[in-house]
């Protein structure tokens, strides 16, 4: 995953902000829209265009029987019937395409999410630091200890739990791309901290589980390590024209994309 989230944002560091990181609306129109007509391409030569063509003709068919005979319940239940049988073909022929579709679209979806859907903190802000140890971790909350750098202070005492959780609040002094020294025993993991200056992209959430593919703002958390997660929240970044935050990039994202990709479908002769 580390390798994968790091080849991704190389190629995405260079890639992405050519007018830099104010200018969000480009990216979010051309990349979803770019989506598209690479869907298109793939789905035009990875599918049965054949077997959609005639899945989608034979549904009609019934569907018209259906009308015709409405009436006629014998005639009207056989006719739904092979309605659902040709649907479930139909179906069948969309699998291949998604699945070759699903990394690489993810992947410039986490990288758009990274880039614009966070602001990074104001400076005074106070956000909380939440830790979260793995459970087949040999220390206990009360074993982990932060190190702040310069910048950021303590706002509170921190709270520890019993399964494993560690909360700090803290507070974001001055501007710039702070990091944070955790250790527990001999484990040491740092986290960043975006506060202030030019929207960018900022680092999240550090986690060794799976999820670290949809956080590439920083690598995961080794695997081994005692630590399972580290989160710092961020304001959501606001976005004049477009849906803002997470659900937002990620609305629009699909939304233009599948707009683009009905609206071209006859330029690249495709059938859906």
């Amino acid at each position: 995953m580390n390798t994968f989230n790091a080849v991704t944002s190389a190629v995405f560091d260079v890639l992405l902000a050519p007018f830099g990181h104010g200018a969000a609306g480009f990216d979010l129109l051309l990349w979803p829209i770019l989506c598209g007509v690479v869907a298109l391409i793939i789905y035009k030569y990875v599918s049965n265009q054949r077997g959609i063509a005639r899945a989608k003709d034979q549904i009609k068919m019934h569907l018209l029987e259906v009308r015709l005979w409405r009436h006629d319940l014998r005639t009207v239940f056989p006719a739904i019937g092979r309605i659902l049988v040709k649907n479930t073909v139909y179906v069948a022929h969309n699998l291949m395409p998604m699945v070759v579709l699903i990394v690489p679209f993810l992947a410039v979806l986490v990288q758009l999410e990274a880039n614009y859907a966070f602001a990074p903190s104001e400076p005074g802000t106070v956000e909380l630091l939440h830790v979260t140890l793995a459970k087949d971790a040999t220390v206990r909350a009360t074993d982990v200890r932060l190190a702040l750098p310069d910048g950021v202070s303590l706002d509170a005492p921190p709270v520890r739990t019993p399964d494993g959780e560690v909360f700090w609040r803290l507070r974001a002094d001055t501007p710039g791309d702070h990091v944070l020294r955790l250790q527990a025993g001999d484990a040491v993991l740092e986290k960043g901290w975006a506060v202030g200056g030019p929207p960018r992209k900022v680092p999240v959430k550090r986690t060794r589980d799976w999820e670290a593919f949809l956080y590439p703002g920083e690598a995961g958390i080794p695997a081994g390590s005692p630590f399972h997660a580290v989160v710092l929240r961020y304001p959501v970044r606001e976005l004049p024209w477009l849906p803002d935050g997470e659900l937002g990039v990620l609305a629009w994202f699909f939304l233009l994309s599948l707009v683009a990709g009905f609206a071209l479908k006859d330029v690249f002769g495709v059938t859906l």
